[in-house]
């Protein structure tokens, strides 16, 4: 049988532009992760700090040279908007950057040295520990951000940074972008004196399957459903030999306005809620899905609020009409339930687009289990659920049934934001439902900086780690301890006089390179 075709599809029309490949084939998936495999082995071509610097620059100057391009590519099979998209490479390019400034520093690497101490009880022999690369790393690409989560995203350039190579299940929403991306990064490998093989790329569904139980792959990164991202966990744990499986899944988000937020500002809040929920057409995974108003008054003016802001929004292109379907299913079924009012009715505007929307209901009916369990589950598309709670023990009733979450939005009145009242208590309460807690702000916007978290508790991910900021390579590294081990066979970063100038812990003490 021949391999099915992966077709580059415009969302604004539906239409085929063009074939970019085939689906692999088993055989040419394995022999993408040998390539990646190879090339690492032995202390391979990433070996070298200096080398994975050089190349992560590269990329991004590829990137960077070839922007143009990149973006009218991305524009046509995702309909996300050349604006959008630009400001989306240069995430990328200086994500890219940042991550090569890292392996400059060295600090990643986690260096502690403990010389001999035969006074302590027990004796301390010398030992000495440091991460070293986990090995192949496949990626699973996102559609929702062709630059940012996919081919040359946060995962393959955070793999890159701590020495692993890649093989990228490419996203069937962007197949042509995915790979002219990837000529890119293999002519910056090549600027490099870096094997093209450290980056791989693979299409189809099946080849996706085949990746994960690979038996030369060391570790995996997703970022899409719930659905599937549990489907690849729960093969990377049922191999032979299970692998870390980072996965970010799905989120709703939720948001908290106080009685004293609405009181003082219904009208701000709303423009904002507006803002965020339909950016990218209510495309990102951090979207205000949920957010809790109170009942009364106060509440009903954000309410007139927003259906005024969402009423001005304009109609949007979805990235592909599977997605468009399942939105316009998902918010039928939601404003079927019994007590759900539609203040604007999200839905179909055209023949490929979307009209935003939102949803309200009253939150008691969100607090015990039943048919209204639909509007706790994400809804991909610019849609949100207003729901309105009476007093305190309304909202926790009703936070108390959420899961995990990427994010949770807190909104206080001026008083409460200088630590009066229950502030303190509330953000305690989001802080146990999500990795980020934004207070006075909204969720959608990312930022690629240290401290950054962009994970959860599940169903937000699958590990505790972060797959946005620097701190996203520790997902590809393990620890080793060499434990008296002769001088000329340590690793140069574990040897006395610190000869490459690292940063590292010695015998309790910090101690900083040259």
């Amino acid at each position: 049988m021949a391999a099915a075709a992966v077709w580059s599809v415009d969302p604004r029309t539906g239409r085929e532009r063009e074939q970019v490949a085939v689906e692999a084939s088993g055989a040419e998936v394995d022999a993408a992760v040998r390539a990646a495999h190879a090339a690492h082995a032995a202390r391979g071509a990433l070996a070298d700090r200096a080398v994975r610097a050089a190349l992560l620059r590269a990329a991004a100057a590829r990137l960077d040279d070839a922007r143009a391009h990149l973006v009218e590519a991305a524009d046509a099979e995702t309909a996300l908007g050349p604006v959008r998209l630009d400001g989306e490479l240069t995430r990328t390019t200086n994500q890219l950057r940042s991550f090569a400034d890292l392996v400059d520093e060295g600090a990643f690497l986690g260096i502690r040295i403990d010389h001999p101490d035969p006074a302590a009880a027990p004796p301390v022999p010398d030992l000495r520990r440091m991460c070293v690369p986990l090995g192949v790393v496949a990626v699973y690409a996102a559609g929702n951000f062709p630059f940012a989560f996919s081919v040359p995203g946060g995962d393959t350039a955070s793999a890159l940074a701590a020495g692993c190579p890649v093989v990228v299940k490419a996203h069937p929403d962007h197949p042509a972008t995915s790979e002219f991306v990837l000529a890119l990064l293999r002519r910056a490998a090549a600027d490099t004196g870096v094997p093209p093989e450290v980056f791989g790329l693979v299409h189809g569904f099946d080849a996706g399957v085949a990746l994960i139980g690979h038996p030369l792959l060391a570790a995996a990164g997703f970022t899409g459903s719930v659905r599937g991202g549990r489907a690849l966990f729960d093969a990377a744990a049922a191999r032979p030999v299970p692998i870390p499986f980072h996965g970010e899944l799905g989120s709703l988000n939720p948001v908290l306005v106080t009685p004293g937020a609405v009181a003082e500002r219904p009208r701000e809040v709303a423009e904002g809620l507006a803002a965020s929920m339909t950016l990218g057409t209510g495309q990102f995974c951090v979207k205000p899905g949920l957010v809790l108003v109170p009942a009364g008054e106060d509440g009903d003016r954000l309410v007139t609020a927003l259906t005024a802001a969402v009423s001005d929004t304009e109609a949007g292109v979805l990235l592909d009409a599977r997605i468009r379907d399942a939105f316009l299913a998902g918010v039928t079924e939601r404003a079927a339930l019994d007590g759900v009012a539609s203040p604007v009715t999200p839905g179909a505007a055209g023949e490929h687009t979307v009209a935003a929307g939102f949803l309200t209901v009253d939150a008691a009916r969100l607090a015990a289990e039943g048919p209204h369990d639909l509007l706790l589950e994400e809804c991909f598309g610019p849609v949100t659920v207003l729901a309105r709670y009476d007093g305190p023990a309304g909202a926790e009733a009703l936070l108390a049934r959420l899961p995990g979450n990427l994010t949770a939005t807190l909104h206080l009145s001026a008083a409460e934001e200088r630590g009066e009242g229950d502030a303190a208590a509330l953000l305690e309460r989001l802080t146990r439902l999500a990795g980020r807690v934004v207070v006075g702000g909204w969720p959608t916007g990312v930022a690629v900086a240290d401290a950054q978290h962009h994970g959860g508790p599940y169903p937000a991910a699958t590990s505790t780690a972060t797959s946005v900021g620097t701190a996203a390579v520790e997902r590809w590294l393990r620890p080793v301890a060499y434990q008296t081990t002769p001088e000329a066979l340590l690793p140069p970063e574990l040897r006395d006089g610190n000869p490459l100038g690292l940063p590292r812990h010695v015998d309790g003490r910090a101690e900083r390179g040259a």
